[in-house]
């Protein structure tokens, strides 16, 4: 690969990464059993405030884990917003639920509370908020609609790391929240996820299930439906390296949000728009993502910018289009927004000059 190629990411291995990989292989520590997985959940723990957090294999899992584990299934309906990655509507059909698909908001991308209200049904189990982007939905304004209805409510914070939300990491609003640490995440494990919680009878019963649903007290006796959704300890040492260097990675990644959004306005004016986030809300600036102006050839762009070094990648389509979901449904604002939304590179190692150069060559692209 040209070593001036951009591309949308690239994980920073700089820190303990290989030291801890190394110290799994010498202790033949390898799989699913090992110190590095408690100290990787522990650390967590400490960074997000979760007063339960238990690592598996990856981002999906832990939703399907979490969904499974309040009892959601069949006859049952979830809420969720129609644009969004498609792991979020997956697992809620993998327990046999109806995924209801509502609206996202045009000004932070994210779940539409009011359309949310007007779905709810007598099936209705759950709400599923996503922060998409290091954006965080309205949390508060969520808690009370599912407070107020009897309503579990599931975090999909996958792509928030970091994110808070009047200083309170997401991922603690709800029942239950999940991340992804796949390689493109702001920590990352290669694969790898993690789910929270507050409850302690929930996070007894996530740490079993997660397990083949093995007694936590009697080896080889299984209480319950499980599945083998364990991390491996060489995954842990990978995230355990990654988080003690998360402040750093977050800092950095936030200067680049704020950089191409000054870069932008002064280069382009209004031509592109991003996420608008609410005072409330500190966004991990996961993937730094825009609007191209409306009638723009969102392909013809890409691959002009891709010929010049810089990668990019579209934003979510929408899972009501897709073909295992299509529906004669229609949402014009998360329609618009998958139309023409791209994602910057984004990763930590980015210079300010590389941050330059993607904006002038998305200008150029623009012509």
């Amino acid at each position: 690969m040209n070593v001036d190629f951009l591309p949308v990411y690239r994980p920073d291995l700089s820190g303990n990464e290989k030291l801890y990989v190394n110290q799994c292989l010498d202790t033949t520590w390898i799989s699913s059993i090992g110190d590095f997985i408690d100290r990787f959940e522990g650390g967590f723990r400490e960074i997000t405030g979760a007063p339960y957090a238990w690592c598996v294999s990856n981002g999906t899992v832990a939703l399907h884990l979490a969904i499974h584990c309040l009892d959601i299934g069949p006859g049952d309906e979830v809420i969720v917003p129609t644009f969004t990655y498609i792991a979020s509507v997956n697992t809620i059909a993998q327990t046999g639920a109806k995924p209801v698909f509502v609206e996202c908001r045009s000004s932070d991308w994210l779940i539409d509370i009011d359309d949310v209200e007007a779905k709810i049904t007598p099936r209705t189990k759950a709400i599923m908020a996503v922060h998409l982007y290091g954006a965080v939905c309205d949390m508060p304004a969520l808690s009370a609609l599912a407070k107020s209805r009897g309503l579990h409510l599931i975090e999909d914070c996958a792509e928030a790391l970091g994110s808070t939300y009047d200083g309170k990491h997401v991922g603690l609003f709800g029942d239950v929240g999940t991340f992804s640490f796949f390689g493109n995440k702001t920590v990352t494990t290669g694969e790898g996820g993690m789910v929270v919680c507050k409850d302690e009878a929930l996070a007894r019963r996530l740490k079993t299930v997660k397990g083949q649903g093995q007694s936590p007290t009697q080896r080889y006796w299984h209480v319950e439906l499980g599945f083998n959704y364990r991390m491996t300890n060489i995954c842990a040492a990978i995230g355990l390296a990654q988080i003690e260097r998360l402040p750093t990675i977050l800092a950095r990644k936030r200067a680049i949000g704020d950089l191409y959004r000054r870069l932008c306005a002064e280069r382009l004016g209004n031509i592109v728009s991003f996420q608008k986030l609410s005072a409330n809300v500190v966004s991990s600036d996961w993937l730094v993502s825009l609007l191209l102006p409306e009638g723009t050839d969102r392909t013809k762009v890409m691959g002009r910018m891709q010929e010049n070094g810089v990668d990019t990648r579209p934003v979510f389509y929408c899972a009501h289009q897709m073909p295992m979901y299509s529906n004669s449904e229609h949402f014009p604002v998360s329609e618009a927004i998958a139309a023409h939304g791209i994602s910057l590179p984004s990763y930590p190692t980015l210079s300010s000059a590389d941050v330059a150069r993607v904006v002038e060559t998305l200008a150029n692209a623009l012509v």
